[in-house]
C-alpha cells in the first residue's frame, strides 16, 4: 500500500458504518454486518459487490477467518460489532474501533445508560486500537459532548453517532496518507457498563426524584424502568419532575391525579408520569389502571 491508495478495509459493525466508508472512497474488500435485524444488509450487497460481505459471522469459526483473511485486509475498523473479535483476526492488520463513552469510563457494553444513570455531565466517543479484551485498547481520539437535561439512552446514543462516524472517517484516511497513528493508554478510573440488571432498573420510589427521572431516561425506549402502579407491573418510559405540592400523607410510590395526569410520589418530590408501557408492550391508560386499584379522586385518596 503506498501513502496515496486507499487500504484494503476489513468491516466489522452495523451497516451504517460500512455505508459511510463507502461513501468517502474508501475501499472496503470484506463486511461483516450484525446484528441482522438492522437495515442496510441490501445496500451492503449492491454497493460492496466483488467484496466479501457476511451476516454477522462466527469469526471464531475456521471457515470464516480463511474467507477473511483471503480478502488480505491492511486495515481493520469496528463499529458497534457485537461480538468479540478473536485476537488471531485482529492480528492480521492494525485494527480500530469506536466506542460511545470516554474511555476508561463506562466500558462495557451499555455506557449511555450508565452514563444518564450516573448523571454525568458530558460523554463521548473514543476511536481506540482493538485488543482481544473489550475497550481496553489505547486511545487514538476522543471526542466530547454534553449529556442534556431530557436525553434518553436513545436520543444521546444517537448523538454519539455522528463524532463516532468522523473519526471512523478520519483514521481511514489516516492510514490512507500513510501517517503514523499513536495511541496513550487509557488514563483514570475505569468504570464498567455492563448491561443491567432487573433489579437496577427498577424504580425504587424512596429514592428522590430526580434519581428516579434519571433511571426512566437511561432505561427509555428500551427495555424501561420497571415499577410496580396500582398493583401491575409496568414499564416507565417518559416521566417529568412534579413541581407542585404533593397531597400530605401520601408515601411514596402512591399516586394522585393532577390537572395533567397522574403523579408518583418519591422519596424526595414527586414525578409525573407521562408514558407507561405494560407488560403487553402496549401503553397503559393510567385513568383505567388507578380506577381499577380503587384509585381516582383527584386528591389521591380511594
Amino acid at each position: 500500500m503506498t501513502s496515496s491508495s486507499s487500504p484494503r478495509i476489513a468491516y466489522f459493525g452495523v451497516p451504517l458504518g460500512a455505508r459511510v466508508l463507502h461513501g468517502a472512497g474508501h475501499r472496503l474488500v470484506a463486511a461483516c454486518l450484525g446484528p441482522l435485524d438492522l437495515p442496510g444488509r441490501r445496500w451492503a450487497r449492491r454497493a460492496l459487490a466483488g467484496s466479501l460481505v457476511l451476516g454477522q459471522p462466527d469469526l471464531r469459526d475456521p471457515g470464516v477467518q480463511k474467507a477473511l483473511a483471503s480478502t488480505r485486509p491492511e486495515l481493520l475498523l469496528s463499529f458497534f460489532w457485537p461480538k468479540k473479535i478473536p485476537a488471531a483476526v485482529l492480528a492480521w492488520a492494525p485494527a480500530y474501533g469506536t466506542h460511545p463513552s470516554l474511555l476508561p469510563r463506562w466500558r462495557g457494553p451499555d455506557p449511555t445508560f450508565w452514563a444518564i444513570r450516573a448523571g454525568d455531565a458530558a460523554t463521548g466517543v473514543t476511536l481506540h486500537a482493538l485488543e482481544a479484551e473489550y475497550d481496553t485498547g489505547g486511545v487514538v481520539a476522543t471526542r466530547e459532548i454534553a449529556i442534556r437535561e431530557d436525553d434518553t439512552a436513545w436520543s444521546l446514543s444517537r448523538r454519539l453517532d455522528r463524532p463516532a462516524l468522523a473519526l471512523l472517517r478520519e483514521i481511514a484516511e489516516r492510514v490512507r496518507r500513510g501517517e503514523r497513528i499513536e495511541t496513550r493508554p487509557q488514563r483514570g478510573e475505569v468504570t464498567q457498563a455492563p448491561f443491567p440488571s432487573a433489579q437496577e432498573l427498577a424504580i425504587d420510589w424512596r429514592q428522590p426524584a430526580d434519581e428516579v427521572l434519571r433511571l426512566v431516561r437511561a432505561a427509555s425506549p428500551e427495555p424501561g424502568a420497571g415499577a410496580d402502579l396500582g398493583g401491575q407491573e409496568v414499564e416507565v418510559l417518559r416521566a417529568r419532575r412534579w413541581h407542585g405540592a404533593a397531597p400530605v400523607g401520601l408515601a411514596p410510590a402512591e399516586a394522585w391525579r393532577t390537572p395533567e395526569g397522574w403523579a408518583v410520589r418519591c422519596g424526595e418530590g414527586a414525578v409525573r408520569l407521562e408514558e407507561v408501557r405494560g407488560a403487553d408492550g402496549r401503553a397503559v391508560d393510567l385513568d383505567a389502571l388507578f380506577a381499577s386499584a380503587g384509585i381516582s379522586r383527584p386528591d389521591g385518596g380511594l
